[in-house]
């Protein structure tokens, strides 16, 4: 049967925006431009160290403990470059805030393909349509500047809402915000915990992309399951 829905949900992160590079690239391209050399490789695993750290420390950016989402990344970024050789301290905290800026900009994220043919077509079939994204603020400036801030009525980020992905409470907030109950709602996401298995202990109906050749996670229904996001439709309407 043709599932009832009235709204959509979508994670962002590897759903409908991936970065253009590794961040180990990134951040090594940005040094070069200030003169340092520092090897990508090692400011990748530098940063899924200090990220990894950083986030069991201070959860979702730090919220309710005193910090500011961009405080938590500038933090992040300095101590990526500390664990690879940099010394300097204005040298740090200047490509800590060049790189906060530059995460915001369209330049280092790229859809995914048939991200905005999808999300059109889910907006031409009358869907209300929201985002729910364990991120922080600069989301908005991101969609906008990628062109897909219009097709949402919503953006509702971890830093927002208080709570993040796999947590139960950030979907009620993103199910009041679209005026709909649980089983008239599916959220589309890449992550099993976070955005399939958590959107359906939240009541609402779940679609997970995971592309063929993906390692295989746990069992998910086949009809559950999005190759790419052009399956959706076909999904919801079978």
């Amino acid at each position: 049967a043709m599932l009832r829905l009235r709204l959509l949900t979508w994670d962002v992160k590897d759903t409908l925006l991936r970065l253009r590079q590794p961040v180990g690239q990134s951040y090594a391209a940005e040094a070069r431009a200030q003169g340092l050399q520092v090897q990508p490789e090692a400011l990748g695993r530098a940063f899924r160290e200090v990220y990894g750290a950083q986030s069991r420390r201070f959860p979702n950016y730090g919220h309710g403990q005193g910090l500011s989402s961009r405080q938590w990344w500038l933090d992040v970024v300095k101590q990526s470059f500390r664990l690879s050789g940099v010394q300097d301290e204005a040298a740090l905290t200047k490509l800590a805030e060049k790189l906060y800026r530059d995460y915001c900009s369209s330049h280092n994220w790229e859809l995914l393909p048939g991200a905005a043919e999808t999300l059109s077509r889910c907006r031409q079939r009358g869907f209300r349509m929201g985002v729910v994204s364990n991120f922080d603020g600069r989301l908005e400036a991101i969609l906008s500047q990628c062109n897909l801030r219009h097709h949402f009525d919503f953006v509702l980020t971890s830093e927002a809402a208080g709570f993040a992905k796999p947590d139960g409470r950030i979907f009620e907030q993103a199910l009041r915000l679209g005026g709909a109950r649980p089983e008239q709602a599916a959220h589309v996401g890449d992550d099993y915990g976070r955005d399939y298995r958590a959107a359906r202990a939240a009541g609402m109906h779940s679609f997970l992309l995971r592309a063929a050749g993906q390692g295989q996670g746990p069992e998910v229904p086949p009809e559950h399951v999005l190759p790419t996001l052009s399956h959706l439709l076909a999904r919801i309407e079978k």
